[in-house]
């Protein structure tokens, strides 16, 4: 009988030892079930690939120039030289160091660290561009290898492994991706029209959105971007069909559909869309409906726990 309390109390306290708080550098607000954005966007920037912190700075790889602008509220903070060539995705952690893919034709992905403002040229080594660069929440480093069709992650100690796409036709030209506290991976899998799930340390995916899911209410071409909300609801950047989509309680919705052919998006704080219009040159941003409440005023990039 001691054994088993002894034992119940230590089980107890480890699953308190690991109710930490997780702050992450990317927004996750949580919307009303009936949000809308509105329809007409406004023109942020030419065409690029940027991310939007929690703090609402907004970063631009500048693709003329090889450096990073950095903004905050419509106005230029600081230029990062780069030698950077034709960069297609980027991500910032919570301290500031910016991930830049460099693969094209360097075969890398580069680091700028923040603290003392210098960049490290060989964060990790890649066999193609990286269409699509995520920081889980244990500092791991994930590549999306459209031209090798596959998902790479680099390990703290060093260590790279392919999370998605090693066994043959599981993925067809991976575009975005994303992964979840629970260190899920959600997986724009262009060429197959769907977006795949792999669970953590699973190498077979579940199709969550598409022609294979087990409830299909959607039809996708050639989606490339995939993010959740704070309410782990989907937002799908639907390429080829032009538009931005969402999940909800009757399967998806459409947001924007004034597009050409969109490749990635990411929000602020606020709930505004900022997506990359590709085939209009141009970066637009999708407002949030002042009409639609939002559920909660705090946002939910800041405290997560686990």
């Amino acid at each position: 009988m001691f054994s088993r309390v002894w034992r119940d109390f230590l089980l107890f306290n480890n699953i308190i030892g690991i109710l930490i708080a997780v702050e992450i550098s990317f927004n996750q607000p949580r919307f009303h079930p009936h949000a809308t954005w509105n329809s007409n966007a406004t023109t942020f920037a030419n065409e690029s690939v940027i991310f939007v912190n929690s703090n609402n700075s907004i970063y631009i790889p500048n693709r003329q120039t090889d450096e990073i602008l950095i903004c905050y509220n419509g106005k230029p903070l600081k230029k990062i030289p780069s030698s950077l060539s034709n960069p297609s995705s980027i991500f910032v952690t919570i301290n500031g160091d910016i991930y830049v893919d460099n693969g094209a034709n360097h075969g890398r992905i580069d680091k700028w660290i923040a603290a003392n403002e210098t960049w490290i040229s060989v964060m990790m080594n890649v066999t193609s561009t990286c269409h699509a660069i995520f920081i889980d929440i244990y500092e791991s480093l994930y590549c999306s290898m459209f031209d090798k069709h596959r998902v790479d992650k680099k390990w703290l100690n060093g260590r790279t492994v392919i999370v998605a796409g090693s066994e043959l036709n599981t993925l067809n030209h991976p575009w975005g991706i994303f992964v979840d506290i629970n260190l899920d991976l959600y997986v724009a899998d262009s060429g197959n029209n769907r977006i795949q799930l792999f669970r953590r340390n699973q190498r077979n995916g579940t199709t969550v959105a598409g022609n294979e899911s087990a409830r299909v209410t959607i039809q996708l071409d050639e989606p490339t971007g995939v993010v959740l909300d704070g309410d782990q609801h989907l937002f799908i950047v639907d390429h080829g069909n032009h538009r931005i989509i969402v999940s909800d309680e009757n399967g998806f919705r459409c947001i924007n559909d004034k597009l050409s052919d969109p490749i990635s998006m990411t929000f602020d704080s606020y709930g505004n869309i900022y997506v990359t219009d590709r085939d209009n040159y141009r970066v637009q941003k999708i407002s949030l409906s002042k009409k639609s409440d939002r559920k909660c005023a705090e946002n939910c990039s800041k405290i997560f726990s686990f």
